[in-house]
Formats: structure tokens, C-alpha cells, sequence
């Protein structure tokens, strides 16, 4: 919608032999909807974040090793144990694809990153990362000075 400037519109009205009080209130009104929004253009760029999965190991289970993973989510109500399920029925459903078929997904890893979203939301299963990140030990415990 192209813009027009307050003293042209202030000009056309004038023009057409409109009230003066009617005139004044109108430019006013209008004066007031041109001005720009105080803090618009302020803006911070956005901080860019990483995802990292945390894992608690206060018995020293896990080996002293790196780790990679994804974070995902599925419904507050099922176990977390149906989350490999819920990613194979995905992927089997985007295998019988007509693109699946062209480039079927054979790994877990292909598969998260590959897969589209509508599969997984088919599966009630919500990939936050495609790629692995990188998973943290921790004791449990905060350090006393």
C-alpha cells in the first residue's frame, strides 16, 4: 500500500471544503498514527545459542568419553521408552515415501536429520536438533569455596 504524506492528505481534505474543526481533529489524528512507536528499531540482534544435553551421573557410570545425541520431546504422558519407536514408525513412513524411496533414511542419525517434521509429528515426536550435540557429565553436586 503506497504512503502518503500527512500535509498532502491535510492539502486534499482542505480541498474538498471540509469543516475546520473536523480538519484539525483529523490532522491531529493522523500526526499522531505517522510517528513511530517509541523503541521500534532498537532491537538487539538476537544471541546465538547452542543446544546441550546435561546428563547426571553422580555414581561415575558413564565412561569418561564424549557423547553425542538429540534433543527431542514426545507427550508429557507416554514413556520415554516409546521414543525409539516413535522414531523407526517415522522413518518408516517417510521410507515409503516417494522421496523416501529415492533416499531412504538407514541410520537413526539419518534419519533425525533428514526426515521431515511431518513424520515426526505424525509420531507425536518433536526433533528440536537435526544434528547431534554434544552431551555433558555431571557429578550432581555444586563445588563448595
Amino acid at each position: 500500500m503506497p504512503k502518503i504524506d500527512v500535509n498532502k492528505v491535510a492539502e486534499i481534505l482542505k480541498n474538498n471544503e471540509l469543516d475546520p474543526v473536523v480538519l484539525r481533529r483529523v490532522i491531529e489524528e493522523l500526526n499522531l498514527a505517522a510517528q513511530p512507536d517509541p523503541g521500534e528499531g532498537e532491537k538487539v540482534p538476537p544471541l546465538k545459542k547452542q543446544w546441550v544435553i546435561l546428563i547426571s551421573d553422580p555414581e561415575d557410570k558413564l565412561p569418561k568419553t564424549d557423547f553425542a545425541g538429540w534433543v527431542m520431546q514426545i507427550p508429557e504422558n507416554e514413556s520415554v521408552v516409546t521414543t525409539q519407536e516413535r522414531i523407526f514408525k517415522a522413518t518408516y513412513d517417510y521410507n515409503r515415501s516417494r522421496k523416501g524411496k529415492l533416499y531412504p533414511a538407514k541410520t537413526v542419525g539419518e534419519a533425525l536429520e533428514n526426515v521431515p517434521a511431518k513424520h515426526f509429528k505424525e509420531a507425536e515426536l518433536w526433533v528440536k536438533t537435526k544434528t547431534p550435540v554434544l552431551m555433558l557429565r555431571t557429578d550432581n553436586e555444586i563445588p563448595k569455596d
